[in-house]
């Protein structure tokens, strides 16, 4: 990340010490993802974003994802979006009319998806693998 998002960042953190750094670098990271996923340059929805994110958490940390968002300070899918309006009241995301808030409350079960969401792939995995 550069150094201008670093010192935006530095701020945010200094005013909202709910979260740490490294989930905002995250943010950054899921939204290109996403983008490169759904072949954007530009803007992508909240519900866009909330399944990039899952989508990115599942790839960067597998059975570790839950510890790594709870280390993070990330408790439910809002908190998601209160880092995401958080970077736009700062100016390194921009919004749309119809992007609120109110799309990450309650997006995904967090426990659900990455515990036993994750259980069930890699059990589903496994079986494919012994049955081949």
């Amino acid at each position: 990340m550069s150094e201008q998002f670093n010192k935006k960042v530095d701020k945010i953190c200094d005013q909202d010490l709910r979260y740490r750094k490294e989930a905002y670098a995250f943010i950054m990271q899921a939204l290109s993802y996403t983008q490169k996923k759904l072949k954007r340059d530009r803007h992508v929805s909240g519900e866009e974003l909330l399944e990039g994110i899952k989508d990115f958490l599942m790839h960067q940390f597998g059975p570790m994802t839950m510890r790594v968002l709870t280390h993070w300070g990330i408790k439910t899918t809002e908190d998601f979006g209160n880092i995401i309006f958080n970077l736009v009241h700062n100016k390194v995301l921009s919004k749309t009319e119809e992007d609120n808030i109110h799309i990450f409350r309650n997006g995904y079960d967090l426990e659900e998806v990455f515990t036993h969401g994750y259980r069930q792939k890699l059990a589903k995995k496994i079986s494919r693998m012994r049955s081949a």
